[in-house]
């Protein structure tokens, strides 16, 4: 098997992004998005996350974009700068490899380095075990249960939140950067 390249996204990989998650919200509650947004729309979304300086990855195997991650403020006021919140989503072909988790890693790793101090997981669906697990691997806590919050594939589903604390967290003052 060929090994696995984790690298910054370009544009050329928007046409895969778009088919990735286009699949994600057809099939899977990871999202909680209904309506499939077009490549334009991907687009505009990775320049919005590139802009703020934060990371958007791909994992990419024989030239074949099999993932993505990126990562975006939590919340768009200033005082939430240093806590961001990840996203992950997979090719269908590529879940249960262990991509998820290589992906996650590298994408703490960058918003570390970057000065972010706390990292959030809003995970879509309770019954999403992949998503939950991968994040509990990597030292996430469970820290609440939105009940019922989305309604998606003609059913309730709740929304789990997961939190790592990235660096010294917050047992200092941060230095400005995110």
């Amino acid at each position: 098997m060929s090994p696995l390249l984790i690298r910054p996204s370009t544009p050329a990989d928007l046409p895969a992004i778009t088919a990735i998650y286009r699949w994600n919200v057809t099939h899977g509650t990871g999202t909680f998005e209904l309506d499939v947004p077009d490549a334009a729309e991907m687009a505009r979304r990775r320049d919005e996350v590139l802009g703020k300086g934060l990371p958007w990855l791909v994992a990419e195997r024989n030239a074949q974009v099999l993932g993505y991650a990126y990562a975006n403020h939590f919340r768009p006021r200033r005082a939430y700068r240093f806590c961001l919140e990840d996203s992950i989503y997979l090719a269908e072909e590529a879940r249960g490899q262990g991509l998820g988790k290589l992906l996650l890693a590298e994408l703490l790793a960058r918003c570390e380095a970057a000065g972010a101090r706390q990292m959030l997981a809003v995970i879509g669906d309770s019954a999403n075990a992949g998503s939950i697990g991968v994040h509990r691997a990597l030292g996430f806590e469970h820290v609440g249960v939105m009940k019922a919050a989305g309604w998606k594939f003609d059913a309730w589903r709740d929304v789990v939140i997961m939190q790592k604390s990235l660096g010294l967290g917050s047992s200092s003052a941060p230095v400005e950067a995110p």
